[in-house]
């Protein structure tokens, strides 16, 4: 994790970092700890989310891939089908909290300010502010960040990385972190490859398969319902098998990489 963005300390966990500590306390236990109550703190959310059925997906992509407006679509053909909720993260402003409410959804907008990620202590004090009942999918689209996001536990269920035609088809390759927690990878934007030379979609999966994620790798574009089928799909399955998860006290950890810590994908 990085000192000088921010990204060790959020509006969440900064009364965690500044309690007294004892004597020769060093600032790698410091983070060490964090992580650890982070940790803590998701399995809360995670526990939360099982008792109501909820199955928690958590959207992660560059600044600019697409993510509100693929919620958007999302929203627009399942808010009538299932219950849906939003979580949004940004740096500031409301923006995109507010194009979710204007589809009739409910949305709680994190404020991160100098966070360059959220953690599972900023999703629990939303989830305070947001009436769950009825929701069958949270959907928490968290900060534009190809880097922090990928080594914090929320509570959700499932990891999905957005990658935009608009950018390297070689993501995965210099982000590997990031691609290795998906459980999905979507390629967005695709009906811009018509106008675009230099993103190659088979060799964006190439560099996921590389390393060693056998995630889906879905082609769609939002804006002009392309590929979108294959998504809701995918979806409608992950809920399904979280139901049946609920049924027997299952769970369903996502796929975590903290700094040196080995990538783990479990069922619990």
């Amino acid at each position: 994790m990085c000192d000088t963005c921010g990204c060790n300390l959020t509006p969440g966990n900064r009364h965690l970092a500044f309690k007294p500590v004892a004597p020769g306390t060093t600032a790698v236990s410091v983070l060490k700890g964090l992580l650890a109550k982070n940790d803590d703190q998701a399995a809360h959310n995670r526990e939360h989310f099982d008792r109501r059925g909820i199955l928690a997906v958590n959207l992660m992509s560059s600044p600019g891939s697409g993510k509100t407006a693929l919620l958007e679509a999302t929203l627009a053909a399942l808010k009538d089908e299932f219950g849906c909720a939003v979580i949004e993260g940004d740096l500031e402003t409301e923006n995109d909290a507010e194009r979710i409410r204007a589809l009739g959804v409910t949305a709680h907008q994190i404020v991160t300010g100098t966070a360059c990620h959220l953690d599972a202590h900023l999703v629990h004090d939303a989830l305070h502010h947001m009436n769950l009942d009825g929701v069958d999918l949270l959907f928490i689209e968290n900060v534009g960040n190809l880097v922090c996001p990928a080594s914090f536990d929320l509570g959700q269920h499932l990891n999905v990385t957005l990658l935009s035609v608009t950018e390297g088809d070689d993501k995965p390759a210099k982000y590997p972190v990031m691609f290795r927690a998906a459980d999905a990878m979507l390629l967005t934007k695709t009906d811009l490859l018509a106008v675009l030379d230099d993103f190659d979609p088979d060799k964006a999966e190439a560099h996921l398969r590389q390393l060693a994620n056998p995630a889906p790798v879905l082609r769609l574009s939002a804006r002009r319902n392309l590929g979108m089928d294959a998504w809701l799909a995918w979806l409608r399955a992950e809920l399904a098998a979280q139901r049946a998860r609920v049924k027997t006290g299952r769970t369903r950890r996502p796929a975590i990489q903290p700094d040196g810590a080995q990538l783990h994908r479990a069922t619990a």
